[in-house]
């Protein structure tokens, strides 16, 4: 992994340069405490701006406006980086109570969040700070089916595995602190054991092993969310070397930061007023596209054209070339508000269209006695100024893009998508071929 070790070489480097002179230092480490507090909210939806965290957590000035909930959250995850960032001057043993303080400090006190049931009815649930979730968490995806994460009654279990590993990783002479602070982030989300909160717990807990071996904290910025959450998928699909490797990158921007700083090299990036006008004007800009673009023929031949197509064609070719000779047959439908069609142009009225749907079905797996097909979705929904791009297999995979009028799927976006993809059919025929062999030795 070529970010990995461009990672340990940094972390060289910035050895060399140690001690840090303390005026220095303190400086870097209020960037990074900014920046940490700003992304790791903003990714899970809260609404202050960089500038508006900036205010709040230096001059305690809170913005007009924006949800006193949003105030709390920053405040809250504050006070977690800094109460981290104490201890890993210290020896405190790493455990279960230790991760449960940092949610306790993250959230502050109890509250209600939406939910849904076992079997998919919406409900209400209250957060348990500091406690392990008392109800299932698991997410609904966008054809009905649900991705679980651990139960409840898992969770304990889980967690004490989890930290053994941890114990046993670092006691290991050949030990790698990126490897496992990545490694360790994926294993606890793929638990799940909070009722909120688990993402900021997961990106403090990594940098809290980064640190405690002498590395700057990695930052996943909030404009890189669909990489991050990419990254994580296709973890799920079996590759965890492309989550280690997407963390490592993000690492190698700290550590070059950090250096520059140490050599008293200005430090400034466009995370400061710079920053805040560029996320001004993008607002600005999606602002004015979603006023003056609004849904029309032109927009949504356009998407179908310039996004949909080429997607679906590489797609295809990609997964064609791979898994085409584990099945019987391969077909693909379209839906237009649903109902089929196999001519995507075919009387299209795209005024009068809501919803555009594709199915690439993998039908008839060749394998006696397992009698199962592999679908992938591809959901287009047409809004008033926007549209979503939902992406979603039959075997627990889900990606969601919101786009205005007049923005296209990226060929980076797709080139992820596409290699997600190929990796989730990877693990489904893999586990199908894994029960297979199980049921032979009985």
């Amino acid at each position: 992994m070529v970010e990995l070790k461009k990672a340990l070489e940094l972390k060289e480097e910035l050895d060399a340069l140690r001690p840090i002179d303390p005026e220095r230092e303190a400086i870097i480490m209020q960037k990074f405490r900014l920046d940490w507090n700003y992304h790791s909210n903003h990714l899970e939806g809260n609404t202050l701006t960089y500038g508006e965290t900036k205010a709040l957590l230096l001059f305690n000035i809170t913005a007009q406006g924006k949800p006193l909930k949003d105030h709390i959250e920053v405040t809250g995850h504050n006070e977690a980086i800094n109460w981290v960032l104490d201890l890993v001057k210290g020896d405190r043993p790493f455990s279960e109570s230790f991760i449960r303080q940092i949610h306790q400090l993250l959230l502050k006190e109890p509250y209600e969040v939406d939910a849904i049931t076992p079997d998919g009815k919406p409900t209400k649930k209250k957060v348990h700070v500091g406690e392990y979730k008392k109800t299932p968490n698991h997410v609904r995806t966008v054809t009905g089916e649900i991705f679980r994460f651990a139960t409840p009654e898992e969770t304990p279990a889980k967690m004490t595995d989890l930290l053994n590993w941890y114990r046993n990783k670092t006691e290991e002479k050949t030990l790698n602190p990126i490897l496992v602070a990545a490694e360790f982030h994926y294993k606890f989300i793929r638990i799940h054991p909070f009722d909120d909160g688990n993402g900021r717990t997961a990106r403090i807990i990594m940098n809290f092993i980064l640190m405690k071996y002498g590395f700057p904290p990695t930052i996943i910025k909030t404009e890189d969310k669909e990489n991050y959450y990419a990254a994580l998928r296709i973890a799920d699909a079996g590759n965890i070397e492309a989550f280690i490797n997407y963390i490592a990158e993000n690492l190698v921007h700290s550590l070059e930061l950090m250096i520059s700083g140490a050599k008293g090299e200005p430090i400034e990036e466009d995370d400061d007023i710079e920053k805040e006008v560029s996320l001004l004007k993008s607002k600005f800009e999606i602002i004015n596209e979603r006023e003056y673009i609004a849904k029309n023929d032109e927009e949504l031949k356009k998407i179908i054209s310039k996004s949909f197509l080429p997607f679906n064609r590489n797609l295809k070719e990609h997964q064609q070339k791979l898994y085409e000779s584990f099945y019987e047959k391969l077909e693909q439908l379209f839906y237009k508000d649903g109902k089929a069609t196999t001519e995507i142009y075919h009387a299209l009225k795209p005024l009068e269209i809501d919803t555009f749907k594709s199915e690439l079905v993998f039908k008839f797996l060749k394998i006696i006695g397992y009698d199962r097909n592999y679908t992938i979705y591809i959901i287009i929904n047409f809004k008033k100024s926007k549209y979503d791009l939902l992406i979603e297999t039959s075997y627990n995979y889900y990606i969601r893009l919101e786009k205005p009028y007049g923005v296209s799927l990226t060929k980076k976006e797709s080139n992820n998508i596409i290699k997600a993809l190929a990796e989730n059919h990877k693990s489904f025929i893999e586990e199908i071929i894994s029960l297979k062999e199980s049921s032979k030795k009985k």
